[in-house]
């Protein structure tokens, strides 16, 4: 019996510490849960009823030089999920009939722009009232779904306003990776291309923050009183040099000549950006919401490249609107004096065993410098281009900012080539090229191939006497205060020409349009002069491209344009009329414009 009361004792004994160990594991789990781990759980259960909604602040407008509104804002609904509170199988097939979206969609976007649980996954933007109106009357039934208000852009069509304004869309990964101090998030909005782009930071401004009580089931219960609103910074103003009159009249210009091509228009004496198109174009608007697959499709698919910002990354064969080049690199080296007389031309110059011919089989007799460029003689140019060679001719050709970018302050702007012996024998082969090469360069063909943004900057610079602006669309930052950062003029370089060589090239260029055998001498008028250079440039894929680059009035030029157009043939015939509408427009705000220089 007493062996049976000591085992019984001892069970007695075992169970009881068993007991008072699990009531101590109980008491200090409760001490650690409810005193240690108070704040996480706080947290927790403060985030189970408080949602944290970005407040989007206003993105900057933006103007024209004459504060004409080219980018402003329009009201958008955007609806986000809530991760934490999604009940898949309840709201995402709801949500996908309210939205007229597949749930593997809706899935999709929820994912690409998870940021935390507990901070909505914007899914669809650009919604109207009435999807905002079933969801604040039916809220219960859509369990975890949220919804804000926000601008979108809103751009004029009719201005070719992609082409230098850029466009807004939401951020990417990619792009959130790659900024080191980036305060963007999923689903952000942001600049994707041109002035949207460089400026973005200053448009944009800083989100806010606000917390919204939801209750249980979801619903919005209101304001957190307990948490202040963060209030968001609207973005910055920005005022561009950009005419706005003057881009839509090239736009309408632009559709009765050709399908593709691009004008730049400059303010010399600054290096402002007046106009600034690429064709075809694009509207820019559908690129602030979700793009549809079958639109993207349609524009990556065109055969056109609206896409393609010609003005700033077309590469073309400049033609002879860089034979100005030529000349001032023999003037300046003195391998010729302005009324130096070369080998008469008689419609071609035989070099070696090939026969170079002259856009005119009649030829042009014996010419100076001033009847060369007047009547644009390949055969006078061909001379200049196998005296100086095609090292020499590479130099001149850099200095005038050929080769490399301008620097404008819009991305995505390309150098474009200025061949030297160097490039040919990494094309070819050491020695395994001919020296004929530097003729086809001398008359802007070959593989010299340039930007229509480069040749209007160097025929800014021979319309000031040699100083090159750096070509930009900034004008002023106004700030949401009130106060002004103005943008100054900056000179970029400077021609390496003499001022005596200018007035030779400008006198030459002049007579191009006054002159009695002049290229472009339809374009005269009686109220101003203009300078300029026609180019009609060889293109292996099709058609000539038709060139003109020109400034006026010549004794104290206000503006420089350049037109390119694809497979248009002769410069005198398309590019030249067309520049000198835009010209008209622009000195005498002439509203029949379009109807002048018509062939």
């Amino acid at each position: 019996m007493s062996r049976f009361f000591i085992a019984k004792d001892l069970r007695v004994r075992i169970a009881g510490a068993v007991i008072a160990l699990a009531l101590l594991t109980i008491i200090v789990g409760l001490a650690y849960h409810q005193l240690l781990r108070h704040r996480f759980f706080l947290e927790q259960s403060e985030s189970n009823r408080i949602r944290v909604q970005p407040v989007i602040p206003k993105r900057g407008l933006i103007y024209d030089r004459n504060m004409k509104v080219i980018a402003d804002n329009r009201l958008s609904f955007t609806v986000s999920i809530v991760p934490f509170e999604r009940v898949k199988n309840v709201t995402i097939p709801k949500l996908s009939e309210l939205l007229a979206m597949d749930s593997l969609s809706i899935e999709k976007r929820a994912r690409a722009n998870f940021v935390s649980r507990y901070i909505p996954s914007p899914i669809k933007r650009g919604l109207g009232i009435d999807i905002i109106s079933v969801l604040e009357e039916r809220g219960r039934y859509y369990p975890g779904i949220s919804y804000s208000a926000e601008s979108v852009r809103n751009y004029p069509k009719d201005i070719s306003a992609g082409t230098f304004v850029g466009y807004v869309g939401e951020v990417s990964a990619e792009e959130i990776e790659s900024e080191s101090e980036s305060d963007y998030r999923m689903g952000s909005l942001v600049g994707k291309k041109g002035i949207e782009k460089t400026y973005d930071r200053v448009l944009r401004g800083l989100e806010g923050t606000e917390f919204i009580e939801v209750s249980a089931k979801g619903q919005i219960v209101g304001a957190y009183k307990d948490k202040h609103e963060i209030p968001a910074v609207p973005g910055s103003d920005l005022v561009l040099t950009i005419d706005k009159d003057l881009q839509q009249f090239i736009h309408t210009s632009f559709d009765s000549v050709r399908c593709c091509g691009a004008v730049v228009a400059m303010d010399p004496n600054t290096g402002g950006l007046l106009g600034l198109a690429s064709f075809p174009d694009f509207d820019p608007n559908i690129f602030s919401g979700v793009i549809l697959p079958e639109i993207w499709d349609s524009i990556i698919s065109d055969t056109n490249h609206p896409l393609l910002n010609r003005p700033l990354a077309g590469l073309y064969p400049p033609g002879s609107t860089t034979k100005i080049i030529t000349a001032g690199a023999a003037l300046e080296l003195g391998l010729v004096t302005d009324n130096y007389l070369l080998k008469p031309c008689f419609g071609g110059m035989q070099f070696g065993n090939r026969y170079f011919r002259c856009w005119d089989a009649g030829g042009h007799g014996k010419l100076n410098t001033y009847n060369a460029i007047e009547q644009s003689c390949d055969v006078y140019f061909y001379q200049l281009g196998q005296l100086m060679g095609v090292d020499r001719w590479a130099e001149y050709a850099e200095k005038c900012g050929f080769g490399l970018k301008t620097g404008m302050d819009v991305p995505d702007e390309k150098a474009g080539i200025v061949p030297n012996s160097k490039y040919y024998n990494e094309l070819y082969g050491a020695g395994k090229w001919s020296r004929y090469l530097v003729l086809n360069l001398a008359i802007g063909q070959g593989e010299f191939l340039i930007t229509p943004l480069q040749l209007a900057q160097f025929y800014c610079g021979l319309a000031t006497d040699g100083v090159v602006y750096r070509p930009h669309l900034l004008k002023e930052i106004v700030y949401p205060d009130g106060a002004i950062l103005r943008s100054e003029p900056v000179v970029s370089f400077n021609l390496p020409f003499s001022r005596e060589t200018i007035r030779t090239l400008n006198e030459s260029l002049g007579l191009v349009v006054q002159g009695e055998h002049g290229t472009a001498r339809g374009l005269r008028n009686n109220e101003y002069n203009i300078s300029g250079k026609t180019g009609t440039a060889q293109n292996p894929h099709g058609e000539d491209h038709s060139w003109f680059a020109a400034f006026a009035p010549s004794e104290s030029p206000r503006i420089v344009v350049v037109a390119l157009v694809e497979n248009a043939g002769h410069g005198s015939e398309v590019a030249a009329p067309l520049v000198g509408k835009i010209i008209r427009r622009y000195l005498t705000r002439d509203s029949t414009a379009l109807a002048v220089y018509n062939n």
